[in-house]
């Protein structure tokens, strides 16, 4: 039975709002509620293991209960990645670099494991732990991606996030003009929208001073996730409304 979304527009839309809702709340737990980054990787692993064992006994696609768990992934991503760089002091490229490593040792497991890793072909228990294990990784290596780039880089976050709209666009020319694996094209395309995330929040949520537009960590994760709110509940009602627009122009004819 498929529990994965259709891959739509709706569904990058969707994973750009629980990605940067992810850089927001990890840091307005870990910085602005000064808790820490070991304290709040604590916290957020403890709930995402929670919600991804709920999602892999689930029987069926549950759009709130699968964007629950990328949430998990991309807020535990967040302050994993600010542990490993900021508090073990890595810096932002040995960090990368390590997560790097483990997230292609997790396609190279999966891909011997004689699995496709099509997330088309996500349908057994041990497909969706591998399926799970790679985000997890590919969040927290988009963190570290992105404060590399905002930071390290000299460009900013707001030049971040630039680069990065720029590399989403050319993997979506790639995707209709090149014969280069979609399989390949989903996960570069998955990766890179959690740096997006991370200096798009950055960038909303941060001082002025620190080259962001100030509006604060809480209010901005209260308006992103309303707006998350508001696409799983349109999510979870599309198929009831596409079957009764179906039924509507059968009965017209």
């Amino acid at each position: 039975m498929r529990k994965i979304p259709e891959i739509t527009a709706l569904f990058w839309i969707m994973k750009i709002f629980a990605t940067t809702l992810g850089e927001t709340g990890g840091d307005l737990v870990a910085q602005t509620m000064n808790l820490g980054y070991g304290t709040s990787a604590i916290i957020f692993i403890g709930f995402f293991a929670l919600v991804v064992a709920f999602q892999l006994t689930a029987k069926k696609y549950r759009p709130w209960l699968y964007w629950t768990v990328i949430l998990a992934t991309s807020t535990s991503g967040t302050v994993m990645s600010d542990f490993m760089d900021r508090t073990l002091e890595l810096g932002y490229a040995t960090g990368s670099l390590i997560l790097i490593s483990i997230l292609l040792l997790i396609f190279v497991a999966w891909y011997f494991s004689g699995e496709s890793l099509n997330v088309n072909q996500v349908k057994t228990l041990k497909t969706e732990i591998l399926f799970w294990t790679a985000i997890l990784f590919s969040n927290t290596l988009g963190t570290a991606l992105g404060d590399f780039i905002s930071d390290s880089s000299g460009l900013g976050f707001l030049g971040g996030t630039l680069l990065i709209t720029g590399l989403l666009a050319f993997i979506l020319l790639a995707r209709y003009f090149t014969k280069i694996s979609t399989v390949f094209l989903f996960w570069a395309a998955f990766v890179l929208t959690r740096p997006f995330g991370a200096t798009m929040g950055d960038y909303l949520w941060k001082s002025q001073a620190k080259g962001g537009l100030g509006l604060g960590s809480l209010g901005t994760s209260a308006v992103l996730a309303c707006g998350l709110i508001i696409l799983v509940i349109y999510s979870t009602l599309q198929p009831k409304l596409k079957e009764k627009t179906n039924q509507q122009i059968l009965s017209d004819r």
